[in-house]
């Protein structure tokens, strides 16, 4: 099978991968874009619920050189999110080559080359062979659904899914669900489900910030101004302000560190409140602890209390298999799938090798790495 040879190859077709073969087009840098699912942005397009908005206001989940249509509003929902790239990767010429899977990725010396091999699972899984000079991976954080081992969970009678598979809570009226997981997904999965006439609960296993979208934008507008403590100080009187003592409803609060701070270090988001918190504190929405064990529809908690359920949400966020197939770098992507490197200097590592939206910083972070990247190759040329 010949070897096909590129300048640069983009793993990944989501936000960071778009936007990196944008800044790439725009100095007229020739790539190729390579995904394992059958469009752009599966995560956005395929695998989230129907009510999700952007948790940050536009101005900061604009790509490079295309800035969001005006008549959108401060914070936007998934469809416009989508449409938007849809629409940006258009504009830039941007044409992944879909059903793409990367299955190695290795390093020649002699040639000072990547060497990838991909099998293309459109076509009866043939395996393709790629050779390219600079490499991105721009696989995303959110790659592979994961749901933990609990005792007893294989046994479950009741039906079980992951927030990927999760689009509303219709279907779910007078049913007896369990959301576990607290993140924004999480949150936002059980007040669809109570919204829609489901009995939710929702496990809370390890403390939470809780903000709202507005002091999440008041905070980003002052890190440009003021020191990162001092503006998680504030977010945190403020939440205390508005939610009071949420320990009282069984969620607790971070005692040494501020939200900012915990999704810089940690990559864990706090809480953007759309509504969760008064169901929680009403009581329509049900806080229980960690799970001990599952045994036919009966789940037992950490507390000795146990509850019986007809549906199994897991909002446990995701894995990254990058480490499998991605050989011969010690530099730049840990065993977890995300940049060893702190960020701004997060993007690049050695022999050609970048990375892109691997930061923990969003889509503004994407943004920026997107256009270091190519300015940085464009100087390699």
């Amino acid at each position: 099978m010949a070897k096909e040879d590129q300048m640069v190859i983009i793993v990944g077709a989501g936000p960071s991968g778009i936007a990196t073969s944008a800044c790439l087009n725009h100095l007229s840098i020739p790539n190729i874009v390579l995904e394992r699912d059958d469009c752009l942005a599966s995560i956005w397009t395929k695998k989230s619920y129907d009510r999700l908005h952007l948790h940050l206001s536009k101005q900061f989940t604009e790509l490079p050189h295309m800035p969001l249509p005006s008549d959108y509003p401060m914070f936007i929902s998934k469809k416009q999110f989508v449409d938007y790239l849809e629409s940006y990767a258009m504009h830039f010429n941007v044409s992944p080559l879909y059903n793409r899977c990367v299955d190695l990725a290795t390093f020649d010396e002699n040639t000072g080359k990547w060497n990838l091999r991909v099998k293309n699972t459109g076509n009866t899984d043939v395996d393709e062979e790629y050779s390219t000079r600079f490499l991105v991976v721009a696989t995303g954080e959110t790659t592979d659904a994961y749901i933990p081992e609990i005792e007893g969970l294989r046994g479950f009678k009741g039906e079980i899914l992951h927030s990927t598979e999760f689009k509303n809570g219709k279907k779910f009226t007078k049913k007896n669900v369990l959301v576990v997981g607290s993140g924004n997904s999480g949150m936002e999965i059980s007040l669809d489900l109570e919204n829609f006439g489901a009995n939710t609960s929702i496990v809370v296993r390890s403390p939470v910030h809780i903000i709202n979208k507005e002091m999440s934008y008041l905070g980003l507008r002052l890190l440009k101004h003021v020191p990162l403590n001092i503006v998680d100080g504030l977010l945190v009187f403020l939440s205390k302000l508005v939610y009071g003592d949420t320990s009282k409803y069984g969620i607790v609060r971070p005692k040494e560190e501020g939200p900012f701070l915990m999704k810089g270090k940690y990559g864990k988001y706090p809480i953007f409140d759309v509504g969760t918190f008064s169901k929680i504190k009403s009581g329509h929405i049900q806080v229980l602890p960690a799970i001990k064990t599952i045994t036919g529809d009966c789940v037992e908690f950490v507390n000795g209390n146990s509850h019986q359920f007809d549906v199994l949400v897991f909002a446990t966020g995701f894995t990254r298999a990058t480490n499998k197939w991605l050989k011969d770098d010690d530099y730049l992507i840990g065993e977890n799938g995300i940049s060893k490197q702190s960020f701004p200097n997060n993007w690049k590592g050695k022999n050609g090798l970048y990375c892109a939206g691997l930061a923990r910083k969003g889509i503004y972070g994407t943004a920026i790495d997107a256009q270091k990247i190519a300015a940085d190759i464009k100087t390699l040329l």
